[in-house]
């Protein structure tokens, strides 16, 4: 009789009270510093539902040294999608792998506000950097791109390379 207990822990919704207090706290502001607060994927459900979402001040974001993986870079490109004030993410020192830059690229693909995303000592490797470098053939917005300290290797860096002989920041 252990099983149903189970099923009924599992359709809990997650939480995370601290980060709702912290997302309450900054609701209007225009910067918001999560860095080093130790937040993962689900935390980033709520970070992208409730604050990214909501906030139609905030130009920078900073998430820095936490545990943010592919999942989370997911629920964070699909509110980069729809978010018409962000124009600084920081995501450096996370999980982030292919997976993820491929979820961030198809963001970028729409996104018309953001110009610097910092993704540098990620797990990113060749297959993420092709991502990204399709991204930026038809981004016209993101001048800055951050990936120093990831697994990119010749394949990935080419093309990155080729990509930005083809894009016109305007």
């Amino acid at each position: 009789k252990i099983e149903p207990q189970i099923r009924k822990i599992n359709e809990i919704p997650y939480t995370n009270p601290r980060l709702t207090q912290l997302i309450t706290n900054n609701i209007n502001r225009t910067t918001v510093d999560f860095r080093s607060k130790n937040l993962n994927d689900q935390d980033m459900k709520l970070v992208a539902k409730e604050l990214l979402q909501v906030n139609k001040t905030l130009t920078r974001l900073d998430l820095y040294t936490n545990q943010i993986g592919d999942s989370g870079a997911q629920y964070l490109g699909e509110a980069l999608k729809t978010n018409k004030s962000l124009t600084l993410l920081q995501l450096q020192t996370n999980q982030i792998g292919d997976s993820g830059a491929q979820y961030l690229t198809d963001a970028l693909k729409v996104n018309k506000t953001l110009t610097q995303l910092l993704l540098y000592t990620n797990k990113i490797g060749d297959s993420g950097a092709q991502y990204l470098a399709d991204g930026l053939k038809v981004n016209k917005t993101l001048t800055y791109l951050h990936l120093a300290q990831n697994q990119i290797g010749d394949s990935g860096a080419k093309h990155l390379a080729d990509a930005l002989t083809l894009n016109k920041v305007s």
